[in-house]
């Protein structure tokens, strides 16, 4: 009896047949050459143009956080009753999109798909990346950064203890578990790869410097069967995480009694719009990597079309959660809860609103056309419209609750400052830095994994003789 893995690859029907995952002829040669050694290669100009760009942003964004720490939290525009604004929801965006890369590179190694080979590298690092711009706000807002290790829990002589009740401490654990989990896992996928370029290089400091960060690694059959299991064990912890850390951020909110907030929805509400948002801004990102390190034949336009899809299949979640919103919020004729929702959509806020409703639900939609999917103008202008709608979002979920509580006394409008801004804009300028830095000293593909996808890594595979 002839089993699958016998079939010659003409037999099988064309919608069954899997498309190649690069394009042209790439060998474990070629890949090497083309992956590796372009972290030895001299920078082009556009390179030092788009770090001069982005160091700016960042060096704003630090001028900014000095500032604040001169005058104090007094700087920003928070008010009563606003007492949380672009802080939190600058954490709560970073760590949003902090959450695509590790859920490309750990679930999908679990389910075993190969399109994740060629991406995931570079989606890991842009998880580690966006971490540590989210660490900076709660850091900068207890006002003095200096005592934050008072978040931890540890013996004192001042009967400190923290408030173990409190979701803004579990924030704390989840995202430093988090965020420590995410930096073995790509390190660890590193490892191979750098030990690569520990061979190939002919500059005594780089090898020194390999040689350090690859850990020992030969590549020998022990090294590889302990690399696997090490990698399988922290795909699945990262799976995890990846569920839990944005559901924990969404309890600062859902345990609270502010109407729009005490909500059972806002758990995996947060978890889809922080897939949303980061696919959103792995797709920007690989766009501009795959011309401007000509990777084309590596990060095909399928790699492309499936993000978009996901990115579509998000958007409808996110749009089913905006009317269950408004439908909780009639059905439980609740006035308060009634009026935060109304808010959303008429209030002095409103307009946030509708640019998070046209954003998130309204533009993704082109991407159910599949030339919209392979035009880099429509992928770019729905990610970057997505990357403003999930901002936004947060925008509306936090401002627009708070500043019209249950006592109408109190209620205020809130305005945010220049210094505000200036933070927001320097965490992007710190997070497009790390990202520049990262393609130029690093691998941006994983070669180990792509080389297992190519024609002859297999035994089953002779020459261009494609057996299932």
């Amino acid at each position: 009896m002839r089993t699958d893995a016998a079939i010659p690859a003409g037999d099988i029907p064309a919608g069954l047949v899997e498309p190649s995952l690069y394009v042209g002829k790439v060998t474990p040669g070629s890949l090497d050459d083309q992956v590796l050694a372009f972290p030895e290669t001299k920078p082009p100009r556009k390179w030092y143009f788009a770090l001069a760009i982005t160091l700016t942003a960042a060096l704003i964004g630090v001028v900014s956080i000095g500032y604040t720490f001169y005058l104090g939290i007094g700087a920003w525009g928070n008010s009563s009753p606003v007492f949380w604004a672009f802080d939190i929801i600058n954490f709560v965006f970073w760590v949003g999109i902090g959450h695509a890369g590790t859920l490309i590179s750990a679930i999908l190694f679990l389910f075993r798909k190969r399109w994740r080979n060629a991406i995931a590298r570079f989606a890991e690092a842009m998880t580690i990346f966006a971490v540590i711009c989210a660490v900076i706000f709660p850091l900068i807002h207890v006002g003095r950064p200096w005592l934050a290790y008072w978040l931890f829990p540890y013996p004192n002589q001042r009967a400190l203890w923290t408030n173990f009740r409190s979701p803004l401490l579990w924030d704390v654990f989840a995202v430093n578990t988090y965020f420590s989990v995410s930096l073995m896992f790509w390190y660890l996928g590193l490892i191979p790869d750098i030990a690569s370029m520990r061979d190939r290089t002919t500059s005594k400091l780089r090898k020194v410097i390999y040689t350090v960060l690859a850990m020992g690694w030969r590549g020998a059959a022990s090294h590889w069967q302990h690399y696997e299991k090490a990698y399988l064990l922290l795909a699945g912890l990262a799976t995890g995480l990846v569920l839990s850390v944005h559901s924990v951020v969404s309890f600062d909110f859902a345990t609270s009694v502010v109407p729009g907030w005490h909500m059972t929805i806002f758990p995996p509400y947060f978890v889809a719009g922080a897939i949303f948002a980061g696919f959103a801004m792995v797709v920007m990102v690989l766009v501009v990597v795959r011309e401007t390190m000509e990777l084309k034949n590596l990060i095909t336009m399928r790699h492309l079309d499936v993000m978009n899809k996901v990115i579509l299949s998000m958007s409808c979640i996110m749009g089913y959660s905006y009317m269950m919103e408004g439908f909780t919020a009639w059905y439980s004729m609740n006035e308060f809860l009634h009026h935060g929702f109304m808010n959303i959509i008429t209030g002095t806020y409103g307009w946030a609103g509708w640019v998070t409703i046209s954003c998130n639900i309204l533009i993704p939609q082109i991407l159910w056309f599949k030339k919209a999917r392979a035009s880099y103008f429509w992928m770019i202008l729905v990610a970057t419209g997505v990357t403003i709608g999930m901002w936004f979002e947060r925008f509306v979920i936090i401002v627009i609750s708070l500043h019209q509580d249950y006592l109408p006394s109190a209620w205020r409008i809130y305005k945010p400052t220049m210094v505000d801004f200036g933070i927001l804009l320097g965490t992007f300028g710190i997070f497009f830095t790390l990202v520049l830095l990262f393609a130029r000293v690093l691998p941006v593909i994983a070669t180990t994994e792509v080389k297992a996808i190519l024609p002859d890594a297999q035994p089953s595979h002779h020459g261009d003789d494609h057996h299932v």
